[in-house]
C-alpha cells in the first residue's frame, strides 16, 4: 500500500471505512465457508450410505446373474438384453446451495422396468433371469444418484478452497496491512499537529521579541 508522505484526516477516516468492511467481509465469508463444510458433510454423509447401498446391490445382482446363468447359455443372456427397446431417461434441473448451482435429479424414467416391458416375454425368460435383470437396474438407479450427489460434493469443495483463500487473505495480508497504514497516518498526523503548534509558537515568540 502506497502511502501519502503527508497525509489527511479525509484520508484516515477513508481507510478506517474499508477497514471496517474488510472485517465484516471476513465475518460474511467465515459464515459462508463455515456453512458450506457442515453442507459438504451432511452430503458425504448421504454419498457414505448411497455408496454402501450401490455396493449391496451390486453384489446382489451378480449373485442373481450367476444363478441365472446356471439355467440358460451366455449367448441366450446375450440375445434377451438385445430385446429392451426402451431406455433410461433423467430429468434434471439445478437447486442453489448457499449460492452455489448444484444438479438436482427429478425424475428417472425407464430405469427399473417391469417384467412385460423388458421385451423378452414370459415364454423366453424367466423368473431368475428377471430378477437379475432388476438387480442391475437398481444398481444403475443408485449409481446416477450418487453421480448427482458427488458433482455436488465437488462444487461445494471447490466453493470451500475458495472462500477459503479469500478469508485467509482479509485475515492475514489485507485487513493487518490497512490497520498498519491507519497506524503509520495516525502517527504521522499526530507528529504534523506538533510540527505545527510548534511551529506557531517559534513565530508567535519570535513576534514577541521584534515588538
Amino acid at each position: 500500500m502506497v502511502l501519502n508522505v503527508k497525509p489527511t484526516r479525509s484520508e484516515l477516516l477513508n481507510l478506517k471505512k474499508k477497514i471496517k468492511l474488510g472485517k465484516n467481509g471476513h465475518s460474511l465469508l467465515k459464515k459462508k465457508r463455515d456453512g458450506l463444510i457442515m453442507e459438504f458433510f451432511d452430503i458425504l454423509k448421504e454419498a457414505k450410505t448411497l455408496r454402501t447401498e450401490m455396493v449391496l446391490a451390486y453384489k446382489t445382482a451378480v449373485r442373481n446373474m450367476k444363478i441365472a446363468r446356471t439355467t440358460t447359455t451366455e449367448l441366450y443372456l446375450k440375445s434377451l438384453s438385445h430385446a429392451i427397446t426402451t431406455h433410461a431417461e433423467i430429468e434434471t434441473e439445478t437447486k442453489n446451495v448457499m449460492g452455489i448451482k448444484v444438479p438436482k435429479i427429478e425424475k428417472l424414467h425407464d430405469v427399473k422396468k417391469k417384467f412385460t416391458d423388458r421385451g423378452f416375454g414370459i415364454i423366453t425368460g424367466s423368473s431368475l433371469i428377471d430378477e437379475a435383470a432388476h438387480g442391475f437396474e437398481e444398481v444403475v438407479e443408485i449409481a446416477i444418484k450418487v453421480a448427482e450427489i458427488e458433482v455436488s460434493m465437488r462444487k461445494i469443495l471447490s466453493e470451500i478452497e475458495k472462500t477459503k483463500r479469500r478469508v485467509n487473505a482479509l485475515e492475514f495480508a489485507v485487513i493487518p496491512e490497512m490497520e498498519k497504514a491507519s497506524s503509520f497516518i495516525s502517527l504521522r498526523l499526530e507528529e504534523m499537529e506538533r510540527d505545527n503548534i510548534s511551529g506557531m509558537k517559534h513565530i508567535k515568540n519570535k513576534n514577541k521579541n521584534k515588538v
